[in-house]
């Protein structure tokens, strides 16, 4: 089999992963301990009032009537209305309006990670046993131990009160405070950053800024895994014997590394770098909650807590996309990268 073969088979096999995770979303929601009748009621509803409004939501037809429904609605993208945190407003709308935070905390821990993480495992993998190897090895083992939980409220300890370090911070170009989300109003009118490069460009800066702890804590674990995968891929790919011909032939060591060494030590380190989609999703649950950024993590804890059952069905079904989407891609990028995929 071909590796477009393989893709395509895999295209295929995406279908059934999103039926099952759909699912197991709606056995949780509807067994579950959530309550989104109560929620709305408040404690001193009436037992008539309670069946009443749970005759309006359908929640009294047969469970397998709800499932029917639940994934008709889903899968012709009809998200619904929010039930507790904003009644009357569709989930759909609420996902546009807490989305472009959550873009751009994922845009900049990504980027922290790809731009230190690589860079350093392969500086490591080139220079082994040496000073800076070590320095990064240790840095990179640090990152990856350190929950996320836990170095956001350092970071919000540290960065948020007073102090040397914290006020530092805080008056480091624009005033900003650590906590409460960026502003990025700029992004609606980004033409303005050529027309008006002044005040959109100091907004920009001020958003990267506002950004830059909850991005640093979300893209840690991602940039000390990419360290170390970096640096094994490097070592292991340097010592083989097309390497070693290469080198007895007299190539460069320059060309070695960028034709040869590069690339090669690139193939472990996509699923690691997709992989980081998984931990982002996760991640900002709690570092959104911790940094007070308003996106989707945050709405999608909020949804949990008040009982929100089509936002939360609806925000997970978003994940669940992105998540089968990554995948994908990552195959994709398997089929392109290394030759050698296909199946047997």
């Amino acid at each position: 089999m071909s590796r477009w073969q393989y893709f395509l088979r895999r295209l295929v096999l995406s279908i059934p992963v999103l039926i099952f995770g759909t699912t197991i979303t709606f056995v949780i929601l509807r067994m579950g301990p959530l309550d989104p009748v109560s929620a709305i009621l408040g404690p001193t509803g009436s037992p008539q009032a309670y069946n009443e409004i749970e005759r309006n939501l359908g929640l009294n037809q047969p469970l397998w009537a709800q499932y029917v429904d639940f994934m008709v609605d889903l899968f012709t993208f009809n998200l619904g209305q929010s039930w507790v945190l904003n009644p009357d407003t569709s989930a759909y709308e609420l996902i546009l309006i807490f989305a472009p935070r959550t873009i751009w905390l994922g845009f900049w821990s990504v980027l922290i990670a790809l731009f230190v993480g690589i860079p350093l495992g392969f500086y490591a993998g080139l220079n082994p046993n040496s000073l800076s190897d070590y320095v990064a090895s240790f840095g990179g083992i640090v990152w990856r131990a350190m929950p996320n939980f836990w170095l956001a409220v350092i970071l919000v300890g540290a960065l948020g009160l007073g102090g040397p370090l914290g006020a530092a911070w805080i008056e480091l170009g624009t005033r900003t405070t650590v906590i409460g989300p960026p502003n990025l109003g700029f992004l609606s009118e980004p033409l303005t950053l050529v027309t008006d490069p002044g005040s959109s460009w100091e907004n920009l800066l001020v958003a990267i800024k506002k950004i830059a702890p909850a991005a640093i804590v979300l893209g840690s674990a991602s940039m000390g895994n990419e360290m170390r995968i970096g640096r094994t891929a490097v070592l292991e790919t340097i010592n083989s014997n097309y390497v070693e011909t290469a080198r007895a032939k007299g190539v460069p060591r320059r060309s070695i590394v960028w034709k040869h060494v590069f690339r090669n030590a690139l193939i472990p380190l996509v699923p690691i770098i997709t992989g980081e989609a998984f931990l982002l999703i996760g991640g900002s649950v709690i570092v959104e909650t911790v940094f007070g950024i308003n996106g989707l993590g945050y709405l999608f804890f909020q949804s949990i807590v008040n009982s929100d059952l089509p936002l939360t069905g609806s925000l997970m079904f978003v994940f669940i996309v992105l998540l089968v989407s990554i995948n994908i891609l990552q195959d994709f990028l398997y089929t392109v990268i290394d030759p050698r995929v296909g199946y047997d």
